[in-house]
């Protein structure tokens, strides 16, 4: 893991970033949080800033504090950019979310009273060519959410083997002509490298049946999710970064969590499943002997969906599901 970078209370902020992000879910995220003015909150994806500012908005200068954490050197100029206004109630760090509880103690911070995270990939992220996200352009390989790793989706792409490339399309892309991909991506492979995003694309497309092409989504929209999954480790960090926040929430301190696929939402279901849970003892002890006592309360039993109001706005945010957790 890479070491943290931190901006400063103000935010040292680089050449102004024209960073496109509408936030999703915003004000049930507000809500959500039930902020108090002299809070400490952290934002592990703070993204354009949108949910951080309105977080920060909402302290006391002098008594509140937002943490904003993002590994895309390009989010934290933006959000910088963003909080800037908002002087001294704001720092923003560089790093991976998974590791709120490192972050806060090299900040001497060692209890919060929420959480936000708002997963998967930015509008940014995929409406910038050059980042190497989207099926949509023809450009290099890449899908680094943080450009000080070295792994890229050239790398997956190019590297894998047949069998991985497999397990990779299917686990996390829940491609169901994932054989038939991995089989022509590695066929093409011996004659040349596959260098670009477009290259790709049509790739996928050519080894999907034309029939299964036909309405629905773009042929490569889950090889592509599933690749920039295994790039970035995204399902490897949610259980660490929920468990880390856990120990550091005081007691109704809360966790908010926004995911966009069924991958991310299973696993954020299962970790608050988890944590919701009491004595794991078998029914036939007649007393437990475990000890183990529920350590959250779920706030929504099921999660909170897009209104159709922010659906007409923003339709990339038909996917998200927000779930609350508070802790006891």
């Amino acid at each position: 893991m890479q070491d943290n970078e931190l901006t400063g209370m103000t935010g040292d902020i680089a050449a102004p970033l024209h960073f496109s992000h509408r936030s999703v879910l915003l004000d049930e995220c507000i809500e959500g949080l039930a902020i108090k003015p002299d809070g400490i909150y952290v934002d592990g994806t703070a993204g354009g800033g949108g949910h951080s500012f309105e977080i920060a908005r909402r302290l006391t200068p002098g008594q509140g504090r937002l943490i904003a954490i993002d590994q895309d050197e390009a989010a934290i100029r933006a959000a910088s950019e963003r909080l800037a206004p908002l002087g001294d109630r704001f720092t923003v760090v560089r790093s991976n979310f998974c590791r709120i509880a490192d972050v806060c103690g090299e900040l001497g911070i060692d209890r919060i009273d929420g959480v936000l995270l708002d997963l998967g990939v930015s509008s940014y992220q995929l409406d910038t060519p050059e980042r190497g996200f989207s099926y949509m352009a023809d450009a290099p390989l890449d899908m680094r959410m943080d450009d000080r790793q070295t792994k890229s989706a050239y790398d997956v792409v190019n590297t894998y083997d047949e069998a991985d490339l497999r397990r990779i399309l299917f686990d996390y892309g829940e491609e169901k002509f994932a054989a038939r991909i991995a089989e022509r991506i590695v066929r093409t492979r011996e004659e040349h490298p596959i260098e670009t995003t477009g290259e790709l694309s049509e790739l996928i497309k050519s080894a999907i049946p034309a029939k299964a092409r036909e309405g629905g989504h773009h042929p490569a929209k889950r090889s592509f999710q599933a690749i920039r999954i295994e790039v970035n480790g995204e399902l490897d960090v949610i259980r660490p970064a929920l468990e880390g926040a856990l120990k550091l929430l005081n007691p109704g301190g809360r966790m908010a969590v926004i995911t966009f696929h069924s991958l991310e939402d299973r696993l954020v279901k299962q970790t608050f499943a988890d944590m919701a849970s009491g004595c794991t003892c078998p029914k036939s002890l007649p007393v437990c002997v475990c000890g183990k006592k529920p350590q959250i309360r779920q706030v929504n039993k099921k999660p909170i969906l897009p209104s159709d109001e922010e659906l007409e706005v923003n339709p990339r945010s038909r996917s998200a599901k927000l779930r609350v957790a508070e802790k006891l």
